[in-house]
């Protein structure tokens, strides 16, 4: 059974892999985007952004929708389409992609699988998944208005999170293991602005409830003191991890973090291999990623220029 080929494959649809596949088309390559859940990534749930140039304010989902759509003239995109396999052979002359559907061929790849939430690891986090623990302000916020929750966190995203949640009349209050927070200084203006409550020095020990949440235990890392906490929902926002399993596979090189290593270029240790967007290990911004999923592109159309 012959296989459809393409010039650039992009594994992940974030900012990244969609500007990517933007600047890839726009070099008349053929090129496809495979996404194993939903276009947008964990971009599609960032609640608010106020440092995205062109956009005053705008949602992570209303943006995403306009990057696909600009995309879409140059580029295929499927989604629902894990990527389960890369096989690279012949120093990378055959190049084939196994996802969850089909099987493609390609003559180079761009892995722009981003993060994932990184989880507190504590008892009651994964038993109440969906039942009060959330990780998506966007995605699960309304179904806590009117309801006392925590964020849990103290960088940018966790800020966000809860000025979000407190916007749309959630009872939101922000609990950091420190008595500083890491957000931007005008997010934390904001906080204080919206008279959020703050936590200081405290973490979460266990989430406890019977068919849902309905209370943590709060440990005090000055006083050494611990409290139960009634609260219906726990937002957890403390950082990230790099989907890179892929690349591990294809022995693409991997710093102490679990993140490619990936060149200015955006090339990595394996030729025509390149990485994009949250998956490299730098500052996690959209317009960050999107610049490296240009450059990721370009990279890609210079070096199959010179196989020719």
């Amino acid at each position: 059974m012959a296989m459809d080929e393409y010039d650039v494959i992009i594994i992940g649809s974030g900012p990244a892999g969609l500007t990517a596949a933007l600047y890839s088309g726009r070099q008349s390559l053929k090129t496809l985007v495979l996404e194993k859940s939903l276009v947008g990534g964990m971009g599609a749930t960032v609640p608010r952004m106020e440092n995205y140039p062109g956009f005053e304010l705008i949602a992570g989902k209303k943006l995403i929708e306009l990057m696909k759509k600009q995309t879409l003239k140059y580029a295929e995109i499927k989604d629902q389409e894990g990527v389960e396999k890369i096989e690279y052979k012949n120093n990378g002359e055959v190049i084939i992609i196994h996802t969850s559907k089909n099987t493609y061929k390609t003559r180079s790849v761009i892995i722009a699988t981003g993060s994932k939430h990184r989880e507190l690891d504590v008892p009651g986090e994964k038993e109440f998944l969906g039942r009060g623990v959330a990780y998506c302000a966007t995605c699960d916020g309304p179904l806590f208005v009117g309801r006392k929750i925590i964020v849990v966190g103290g960088g940018n995203s966790a800020v966000q999170e809860a000025v979000y949640l407190h916007d749309i009349g959630v009872l939101t209050a922000l609990v950091h293991r420190r008595e500083n927070l890491r957000a931007e200084p005008y997010l934390q203006k904001l906080l204080k602005q919206n008279e959020i409550p703050m936590i200081w020095n405290s973490t979460v020990e266990e989430i406890r409830g019977e068919m849902t949440v309905q209370s943590v235990v709060l440990y005090n890392n000055k006083t050494g003191e611990e409290k139960e906490l009634p609260i219906e929902g726990v937002f957890i926002a403390v950082g990230d991890m790099p989907y890179n399993q892929l690349a591990a596979d294809l022995e693409v090189d991997l710093d102490g973090g679990g993140y490619i290593i990936a060149d200015k270029s955006q090339r990595t240790n394996i030729p025509r291999v390149y990485a994009a967007g949250d998956i490299t290990d730098g500052v996690n911004q959209w317009v960050v990623a999107c610049s490296e999923g240009a450059i990721a592109a370009l990279s890609a159309h210079e070096d199959l220029q010179m196989r020719k």
